[in-house]
């Protein structure tokens, strides 16, 4: 692993991680095995469990979601294998500015470096999104996934994976969907030509864990992220009821799932993408693995007509998703001396009354 801790890795001391962070008070736990009925009072109470969880939380931990334990192992193995490669094997397949997939490691959140090195592909093997993040901007570009030489089994096995957590996210979605009061597939349309990818994250040990962060504080700007994690731990996720960062406790063959900007859009904020961000520590190399379900890059995010109101008008204008992305993609290539898009930047001037 190539990174040396120099200045840009240092955070300002408002955001460095506390020396402790509790494990107390932590995100909900729901089990997933009720969706095998599809209906039913246990399948009515998961579907009001994950309500709440996205309402109080816009985080929860899923067991008995579906996945064999084994595709787990298989993707952590191919992980490691992969990260612990020399540099120059890596760099063969590292991404730049005119292709977003691949290999990298001097990703900047919040205008200061992370501490990690990542590797992304697309679960469609090609991606398509606007060359510009200009308004109106019709010109498209498309990337290829970049799959390295080793190790060998590298690209069978995650996609593999690929095929067992978009079923899963699919099913994320519908609940969601049903939770906010709408038909289960009324999110699935939106889908249909999604830039779904998948991220390979390694945190290797840090010499100034307390200076820095794997992955500076943030909100996901996507629709559901799903994340697979190691034994290690280090995401912090933001309470929501005092603003204290809370440990999410690695549960063996778990995921993660957290809302994104565009299911707070899609909900008139009746429920929140919400900040989090990676610690790293001195002693243990971190590995997880997040899927992000997306729209198409055509879509046009805005607030869903069922859940506005003369009461509750719409409280965001509408965004292109793929100049949104675009946007979003070009900052973590260099510092912008300025803050990078959000969606708050779309937020209506609401008259008080």
């Amino acid at each position: 692993m190539g990174l040396e801790f120099d200045d840009a890795f240092i955070q300002a001391e408002e955001h460095r991680p506390k020396p402790y962070i509790s494990e107390a008070g932590g995100i909900p736990v729901i089990d997933l095995s009720p969706i095998i009925a599809g209906e039913g009072e246990a399948f009515s109470g998961l579907v009001a469990e994950v309500g709440s969880a996205c309402k109080n939380w816009g985080f929860f931990q899923v067991i008995n979601h579906g996945i064999d334990g084994e595709v787990l192992e298989r993707i952590h193995a191919a992980a490691r294998e992969f990260f612990a490669l020399p540099l120059e094997e890596k760099r063969r397949v590292r991404r730049g500015e005119d292709n977003p997939l691949g290999y990298y490691d001097a990703e900047n959140t919040k205008n200061v470096r992370d501490w990690k090195e990542v590797f992304d592909f697309v679960t469609s093997e090609s991606a398509e999104i606007p060359a510009t993040d200009e308004p109106g901007e019709k010109r498209t570009d498309l990337f290829w996934n970049q799959w390295p030489d080793y190790p060998p089994e590298f690209r069978d096995v995650f996609e593999e994976y690929s095929k067992e957590v978009e079923k899963l996210a699919y099913k994320l979605v519908e609940l969601i969907s049903l939770s906010l009061g709408l038909p289960a597939k009324r999110l699935s349309s939106f889908f249909k030509d999604g830039m779904n990818f998948i991220r390979l994250n390694h945190y290797p040990p840090c010499p100034e864990p307390q200076l820095a962060l794997g992955v500076g504080r943030h909100k996901d700007s996507g629709a559901l992220t799903i994340l697979f994690q190691d034994d290690v731990g280090g995401l912090d996720v933001r309470r929501k009821n005092d603003g204290e960062w809370v440990r999410v406790k690695p549960i063996q063959n778990s995921f993660i799932i957290n809302v994104g900007d565009i299911i707070q859009v899609w909900s008139n904020d009746a429920y929140e993408s919400v900040e989090h961000r990676v610690s790293v520590n001195s002693e243990r190399e971190r590995f997880s693995i997040p899927f992000f379900i997306n729209p198409a890059h055509y879509t046009n995010i805005k607030p869903l007509e069922e859940l506005t109101s003369e009461e509750n008008p719409a409280r965001y204008e509408e965004y292109n998703w793929g100049q949104f992305f675009k946007a979003r993609k070009n900052s973590n290539f260099r510092k912008l001396g300025k803050e990078n898009v959000q969606i708050y930047h779309f937020k209506k001037a609401l008259l008080a009354n």
